[in-house]
């Protein structure tokens, strides 16, 4: 076989109609985190030395204990902050990579044709819940975006996959 007889010349790749990078949002930064701790640790320690000078010994303890669960709160919000989602359509499939906070990566590939959103809403807060349904299997997409985000993202995903469900637009003079 020759390079003249490739496949992969001759046709093209599909068109994306869709495609998103969803990340966690964090609103601490980690300049903000390091003064944050610094604040936080001066005032423990301060009022832990407090009590210390008045009798009350152990209760230094509880507070640099304070110390360091408020620490490891924080390393796990930024390290859970590492997993990402992507979605992307096009007229013959939609593919979710979601990549968790480790680094693994699980990914489904769906046909758009017989795929619908799913949407959970609650009332008061507006979209709860995301998720794809396809052959009675579900998905749930979108896990952290807010009620608001994912109003706008089930709007967008929305007309992505009835576009899809439409077809490739042929177009002579392109």
């Amino acid at each position: 076989m020759t390079a003249g007889n490739d496949f992969n010349d001759v046709i093209p790749p599909e068109p994306e109609l869709f495609s998103a990078l969803l990340v966690p949002h964090r609103s601490l930064s980690r300049k903000g985190f390091a003064v944050l701790m610094a604040v936080i640790s001066v005032l423990n320690f301060t009022a832990g030395m407090i009590f210390l000078f008045k009798g009350a010994w152990p209760v230094l303890a509880f507070f640099l204990l304070d110390i360091l669960a408020i620490y490891w709160a924080f390393r796990i919000n930024f390290r859970d902050a590492k997993a990402t989602e992507e979605i992307s359509i096009t007229t013959s499939e939609l593919r979710v990579r979601k990549t968790d906070y480790r680094g693994a990566a699980t990914e489904w590939v769906f046909n758009p044709l017989w795929v619908r959103l799913d949407q959970t809403v609650h009332a008061e807060y507006g979209i709860e819940r995301l998720c794809l349904v396809s052959r009675g299997r579900s998905l749930a997409i979108a896990q952290f975006l807010g009620p608001d985000e994912k109003s706008s993202f089930a709007s967008a995903l929305t007309n992505a996959l009835q576009a899809a469900k439409r077809g490739p637009v042929y177009n002579p003079l392109t």
